[in-house]
């Protein structure tokens, strides 16, 4: 199944980018020489391959940066090209010249690709702030509230490197968090990438008064023992959740969820058996699935990444139709769902439709209606 899988996604893949390739090709045709013609059909194959084989040789940074850039471009020519053919194929209805037509569409292009590229550039590397506030209606003994700050989908790496997770320290300890927490995919598939770039030492420099909780996501994986991976990260001044639970100073307990893909991973009901749910309950869950589950289990919030908002747009809608939260704030009765766009990107270095962000959740607890009594004086 897997092998047939991998056989569709190559023609898939190779049809659409002959797609592109012939776009490009009918444009310049009239314009340059056999040679030029040449050094694109093979500049095209390289940028076409760049992208498998810069996954599959991870010891070759430079290859899949390539291949990183060629997926932007590949992705925006997608949702590009089809709206050019079709109006050129609408002038043709005019007396306006083919040829300066289809040389001006292709400018045109060109000018809106470089253009998406710079502003899908901006929004993946500038992060905001997202301000959320939500009350649980559970009584915390010495605590009115909580400020929560929440990144995740840092796909730390070789493209979100050192001055991304620089930015993320400084934004995040700007916001004076009494807990930070993040729900998965830190690491991009590769922890040599990671250690090597010394972002583990940078953001060890995030403080925060209750603690650095982390859950593990699908991108967060090594080839050697899960334990080599989580003790790399643990360097970091985090603790990473898998598959646990904790209780914070007696006050709330805190989740962490092995991600989904991962066959062994405990059911929900199975880690809170013995959870006071008197008590505010906080899940970290990489991938938003299952609300229903969680709010009849009687979890409190749920923090979750994965999604990227799409990413580009429109792969937003696809993210709409599959989950029932795909970003922002969606609350069921008691039970709330918190899902970020994330801080970092999967592949292409651009977001465009998302942005880069990191998550501010203040959150308001019950107040308890005992008061202490006044001394009667007599």
């Amino acid at each position: 199944m897997f092998v047939l899988m991998g056989i569709v996604f190559i023609v898939v893949y190779g049809i659409l980018v002959f797609y592109i390739g012939w776009s490009g090709w009918s444009w310049m045709k009239p314009r340059v020489s056999a040679r030029f013609k040449i050094m694109y059909v093979v500049a095209l194959l390289f940028l076409a391959l760049s992208f498998i084989f810069g996954r599959i040789f991870d010891q070759l940074p430079l290859l899949s940066i390539i291949g990183s850039y060629w997926l932007a471009i590949f992705s925006l020519l997608l949702v590009l090209l089809p709206v050019v053919h079709l109006l050129l194929w609408l002038t043709r209805l005019t007396s306006l010249p083919r040829h300066r037509v289809q040389k001006w569409a292709g400018i045109l292009t060109l000018s809106a690709l470089a253009g998406l590229i710079g502003f899908g550039s901006f929004n993946a590397y500038s992060p905001i702030v997202r301000d959320y506030r939500i009350a649980i209606d559970k009584p915390v003994n010495g605590l009115d509230g909580l400020t929560i700050v929440m990144a995740a989908d840092m796909h730390f790496g070789m493209l979100s490197g050192p001055g991304h997770a620089k930015r993320m320290v400084e934004e995040i300890n700007a916001l004076k968090p009494d807990l930070v927490l993040y729900p998965g995919d830190l690491i991009d598939d590769n922890l040599d990438a990671y250690v090597r770039s010394g972002i583990g030492e940078i953001i060890a420099d995030i403080n925060a008064p209750y603690g650095v909780y982390a859950s593990l996501g699908n991108h967060d994986k090594l080839d050697g023992p899960i334990e080599e991976l989580i003790a790399a990260l643990e360097q970091s001044n985090m603790r990473v959740l898998y598959d646990e639970s904790l209780v914070l100073d007696d006050k709330l307990t805190i989740i962490g969820r092995k991600d989904r893909t991962e066959t062994d991973r405990a059911s929900l009901a199975e880690l809170m058996q013995d959870t006071d749910r008197k008590k505010p309950v906080i899940v970290l869950e990489h991938q938003p699935y299952d609300l229903a589950i969680a709010e009849q289990n009687g979890v409190d919030v749920m923090v979750s990444g994965h999604t990227h908002r799409g990413q580009i747009a429109p792969a937003n809608l696809i993210t709409n139709a599959i989950f029932e939260n795909d970003w922002g704030h969606l609350q069921k009765s008691s039970f709330h769902s918190i899902v970020t766009s994330g801080f970092g990107f999967w592949g292409p270095p651009i977001r465009i439709g998302s942005r880069s962000e990191i998550v501010r959740i203040q959150v308001e607890f019950k107040q308890t209606d005992q008061k202490e009594e006044e001394p009667v004086n007599g």
